[in-house]
């Protein structure tokens, strides 16, 4: 029994997916257990952190002086250290049921691009949040590991991870990355495009969280079956008063037209990048798409029209980085090999 309860406090290990708009934490033996967004409401009078992740989206725009909502993250890495380490601090504790003492083991997915300076900030919040060690991994390849992909085999797989704040686009073969890129262009990237346009073309201002639904219900990157219209409200920039709209997806695949297309030229450039043999494979399994933003409406369908490629959604795209960081923890042989420094 004393062995049991020994190993049970090793099997604290947990792998996060720290995005720019949503964390997600996968614990050993347990799957997915926290799922919320990347936002901490602090209180800038006495420092102390007031809500995280859904509590403090639901605050987003709509606090008093005193209370600030802050997205630690910026384009996938961390802009606010401070925040971050609260951030991540209340994750393990929600994922070990609010238990003490717990020191995780924590494998952490980053974007690819991403500077040593980054990378230290990253493994330093975890750290001081509790982890006795900290590893960190390819986003793409966590996404590659997630969708199923063989990532071992001696074949190229393509995949496209949209997340909030950078898109990863990776060739894998044999465990490895043999081209990666990551561009800070994403899912928040397409809010602001659309905040933009409705200021421009309308004088209306309307909030994040009101974009965010714009996308999600009537974004597309290629035009739709049917028209589809949403009624949006805001505050009119010339009288001051708040004021209802009506948007159709035109007006919104026009919006979002500049973000799509430097996604669309990253997988291009991939394309190109890719050593001829691993291109004859990818030309046979098509490429995958993971991530919040793939789930733009027709983003698959843009992206075939672009390449000529088949193009695939992956099974749970929201999931598929802590689905493949979580599987980590039981491949230690794999996580040496893809492991970074």
């Amino acid at each position: 029994m004393a062995v049991k309860s020994l190993l049970s406090m090793f099997s604290n290990d947990l792998a996060i997916d720290l995005g720019t708009a949503n964390t997600l934490v996968y614990a050993k033996n347990k799957g997915i257990v926290v799922r919320e967004p990347s936002i901490v409401a602090v209180n800038k009078i006495n420092n102390n952190v007031e809500a995280v992740g859904k509590e403090a989206k639901e605050m987003l725009g709509r606090t008093p002086g005193n209370i600030v909502a802050i997205r630690p993250m910026k384009d996938g890495v961390i802009a606010d250290f401070e925040v971050t380490e609260k951030m991540i601090k209340y994750f393990i504790e929600k994922a070990h049921g609010r238990r003490f003492l717990v020191k995780p083991r924590i494998v952490i997915s980053v974007p690819s691009e991403i500077t040593q300076v980054e990378k230290r900030a990253v493994k330093d919040s975890a750290l001081r949040a509790g982890a006795t060690e900290v590893y960190l991994i390819e986003q793409a390849m966590a996404a590659a590991i997630g969708a199923g992909l063989p990532i071992t085999d001696p074949t190229g797989n393509m995949i496209v991870d949209i997340g909030g704040g950078t898109t990863d686009v990776a060739v894998i073969s044999l465990a490895g990355i043999v081209y990666s890129r990551s561009v800070r262009v994403a899912g928040n990237e397409m809010d602001d495009a659309i905040i933009q346009y409705i200021k421009r073309k309308y004088n209306l201002l309307i909030g994040e969280r009101t974009a965010e639904q714009v996308k999600m219900e009537i974004g597309s990157a290629f035009p739709l079956d049917e028209e589809m219209t949403m009624e949006i409200k805001g505050r009119d920039l010339v009288e001051g008063v708040p004021k209802t709209l009506i948007v159709s997806d035109e007006e919104i695949r026009e919006a979002l037209s500049e973000t799509v297309a430097t996604i669309v030229e990253a997988v291009r450039v991939a394309l190109e990048r890719t050593p001829p043999e691993l291109s004859a494979d990818i030309m046979d399994k098509g490429i995958i798409i993971a991530g919040g933003g793939s789930m733009l409406k027709n983003l698959d369908k843009r992206l075939r029209e672009e390449t000529g490629l088949p193009v695939t959604l992956a099974e749970d795209p929201l999931a598929c980085v802590a689905l493949g960081t979580g599987q980590m923890l039981t491949d230690f042989n794999l996580l040496r090999k893809i492991s970074i420094e």
